[in-house]
C-alpha cells in the first residue's frame, strides 16, 4: 500500500463523504437497520452517528484500516456497542450462517474486487427475515452517462483506490439472492452525474428452497 492510499486517499474520502447532502442519505439509508448488525467496508465509521435506536450492536468490518485514531474516537462515542474486525484476503466472512438482523454496505460495493462472492457472503449471513440494506453509487439508467462512466472508470479505479463508477447496483444485488424491496434512484447533488448517480434501498434473502 503506498502513501497515497494510506495517507492520502482516505483523507480526501472521508471529507467527501461527511458532506451534508451525504449525511442525509444516510439518515435516510440507515432507517432500515435494526437488531444486531454487520457493516462491511466500514471505512472511517462516518455510519455510526446514523444508526437508529433499534440497531442493539454493530460489527463493523474492513479489509482496510483507515485513520485508526480517527475511527477509535468515533466508535468511543458511539451509542452502539462496536466491535472492530479485519477482514482478510479470501472474501470469506467469519461468521455462520443466518447470523446478522441486519447487514449494511455504503459506499462499499463499488470497491469489493468480486462482488458476486461478496454478496453471497452477505445472503449467507443474513438471517432469513434479515434485511439488507445498501446506500450505493453505480450505473446510471441514462445511456449517454452510461457509456461515459465506462470510459472514465479505468481512470477512476486508479485515483479513487479501486472504486468503479459503472457497476448496476439493484441487478448484481437481485442476481445474488436478493429480493429488492425497496429502492430509490436519485443523483446526490453537487457530484458529476458519472459519480453522483445513486442506489438507495434494502432487499431481503430469496428463499433457495422455492
Amino acid at each position: 500500500m503506498g502513501i497515497y492510499s494510506r495517507y492520502i486517499f482516505p483523507r480526501i474520502l472521508d471529507w467527501s463523504l461527511s458532506a451534508a447532502d451525504v449525511r442525509e442519505q444516510r439518515d435516510i439509508a440507515l432507517r432500515e437497520a435494526r437488531g444486531r448488525v454487520l457493516e462491511i467496508g466500514f471505512g472511517t465509521g462516518l455510519n455510526l452517528r446514523h444508526y437508529p435506536p433499534a440497531v442493539t450492536s454493530l460489527v463493523a468490518a474492513d479489509p482496510e484500516q483507515m485513520l485508526r485514531e480517527r475511527v477509535q474516537d468515533r466508535i468511543r462515542r458511539a451509542s452502539i456497542p462496536v466491535q472492530l474486525i479485519h477482514l482478510d484476503a479470501s472474501g470469506r466472512l467469519p461468521f455462520p450462517d443466518n447470523e446478522f438482523d441486519s447487514v449494511v454496505t455504503t459506499f462499499t460495493l463499488c470497491s469489493i474486487t468480486n462482488i458476486e462472492s461478496a454478496l453471497g457472503e452477505i445472503r449467507r449471513v443474513l438471517k432469513p427475515e434479515g434485511r439488507y440494506v445498501f446506500l450505493e453509487h453505480g450505473r446510471s439508467a441514462d445511456p449517454a452517462i452510461a457509456r461515459r462512466q465506462d470510459f472514465f472508470n479505468p481512470f477512476q479505479k486508479i485515483v479513487a483506490c479501486g472504486c468503479n463508477l459503472n457497476r448496476s447496483i439493484d441487478r448484481l444485488i437481485a442476481e445474488s439472492g436478493f429480493e429488492v424491496t425497496n429502492l430509490d434512484r436519485f443523483r446526490m447533488p453537487g457530484v458529476p452525474r458519472i459519480a453522483g448517480e445513486m442506489y438507495r434501498g434494502a432487499a431481503k434473502k430469496v428463499d433457495s428452497s422455492e
